[in-house]
């Protein structure tokens, strides 16, 4: 009779990164924790294909060693990590040119060899041939040919400027960034200080790539959190595939947290209801749901308007001269964000004896997005591609929250005692948004349930017959 009437302390809805990880802390200080996936696995957008040996990410949005989400997560000490080269590669004017090198990832004169060997590379048959470009180091300048144009990062003294922004950004306390006046970033780019071709053929593509935002709608004070981990840390995606995020978190839970295959219908402050087994009771309910099914859930809960995003994946048995590199186009003259020789960054992606070229569309596809793909990439390669064979083509209509201002970088995870949310649309719309929001919302359980003392040991799920 004195048994508690619930079945779990803590129900988590959605097995995304934001529910796993809010459910690793959960389980850390003792109370316990169910959670329900409606999808037969974990991860949400976090999705790897496996075609004959590939493994294709549906959204692989790009990562930071900088990111402090990854460090702090409880359950992701085993995670890997495959870093691009240093910096950025950058298409413009037929050539290549390196940007972006930090100080201790291999100096000026590693940089620099890497260019010398691009700029000798095969280059587009329509490409005029420039002379070699300067590389840009944070806080050094390098002295090197420069051509007329200036192209894409304007001369060395626009080089070393940028340089040292970049350095400065990378030094500057988050807080100070989110108490900057907020304004678009496209326009907040203008006021910088920097040249034109500097914003244009650098900061403009990488700050695309980074939010997924061609148009760079996106909250000043966002892009300025995205490149300060840029100037800090190095891009990497996680080894295996984006889902080996998510499958680690889920895997170092406690046997039998998580459920898949478990749709819920309907949320309270003391129980979930589902489609296979009914009411689930407990004391408090977390939705760590996208942001259309956190709505479904919870009416009243704004739904951002989304950027969408179409993976192209190719296979090749002569793969790119690029290496490592996350390849931008300054000329923005086709489909392609961003694009890498992505099975030279995580050689587990591929085959042996097989290359992966994985390229990112932003904004709605064009028709015959494989076609148009396939030319772009011939320009940023310097190669054929009439012979790559296309494995995928995924696109997510949905993909990332937009983040446009006023954009609150913290919005509420509390909506009343029992009932909170979390999730990238409730932080930033990047991975360690997602984190850092059900960070915050499992401290605001724990805070009203009492943190640090054991509560209840959960029962299992009831094993009652699927509804047909």
């Amino acid at each position: 009779m004195l048994e508690p009437a619930y079945q779990a302390d803590v129900v988590v809805v959605g097995a995304g990164v934001a529910g796993l990880s809010a459910a690793h802390r959960l389980t850390s200080a003792g109370v316990t924790t169910m959670v329900l996936e409606a999808a037969h696995g974990v991860g949400g957008r976090m999705a790897t294909e496996k075609i004959d040996g590939f493994r294709l990410d549906r959204i692989g949005q790009l990562l930071s060693t900088a990111y402090p989400e990854l460090r702090l997560t409880p359950g992701l000490g085993g995670l890997v990590l495959r870093p691009f080269a240093p910096g950025v590669l950058l298409h413009g004017d037929g050539r290549h040119h390196r940007a972006g090198v930090q100080p201790g990832t291999g100096g000026a004169r590693g940089a620099l060899h890497a260019v010398r060997a691009l700029a000798s590379a095969p280059r587009s048959p329509s490409a005029p041939r420039l002379p070699r470009r300067p590389v840009a180091v944070p806080g050094r300048q390098v002295s090197a040919p420069r051509s007329r144009s200036g192209a894409p990062l304007g001369t060395a003294v626009d080089q070393a400027r940028l340089g040292a922004a970049l350095t400065r950004l990378a030094g500057t306390p988050a807080e100070r960034l989110l108490a900057r006046p907020e304004l678009p970033a496209g326009e907040a780019l203008a006021a910088r200080g920097l040249p034109a071709r500097t914003i244009d053929g650098f900061l403009r593509p990488l700050l695309a790539a980074l939010l997924c935002d061609p148009d760079l709608t996106t909250s000043s004070r966002c892009a300025d959190l995205a490149l300060r981990a840029f100037a800090s840390g190095r891009l990497c995606v996680p080894e295996g595939g984006a889902e080996a995020l998510p499958e680690l978190l889920a895997r170092t839970l406690p046997a039998g947290t998580v459920h898949t295959g478990v749709r819920v219908t309907s949320v309270s402050t003391t129980s979930v209801t589902t489609a296979e087994h009914g009411e689930i009771r407990c004391r408090a309910v977390l939705v760590a749901t996208d942001a259309r099914a956190a709505a479904e859930l919870l009416p009243g809960l704004r739904v951002p308007e989304f950027h969408p995003v179409t993976v192209v994946h190719h296979t090749t048995d002569e793969p790119p001269g690029t290496g490592a590199s996350l390849l931008l186009d300054a000329d923005l003259g086709g489909p392609v964000a961003h694009t890498a020789v992505i099975s030279r960054v995580d050689p587990s992606r591929a085959p042996a004896g097989r290359a992966l070229v994985s390229s990112t569309v932003l904004g709605r596809p064009p028709g015959g997005v494989d076609t148009a793909v396939r030319m772009h990439l011939a320009r940023l390669y310097g190669v054929s591609t009439a012979r790559w064979e296309t494995l995928a083509v995924h696109h997510t209509a949905e993909a990332v929250p937009a983040m446009r201002p006023p954009h609150d970088l913290r919005r509420p995870v509390r909506l009343i005692a029992g009932l909170y949310v979390c999730g990238d649309h409730r932080d930033t719309s990047t991975v360690q948004g997602a984190l850092h929001s059900g960070h915050r919302a499992s401290a605001a359980i724990l805070a009203d349930l009492g943190a640090g003392r054991s509560l209840h040991v959960a029962d299992p799920v009831p094993t009652v017959p699927r509804a047909a």
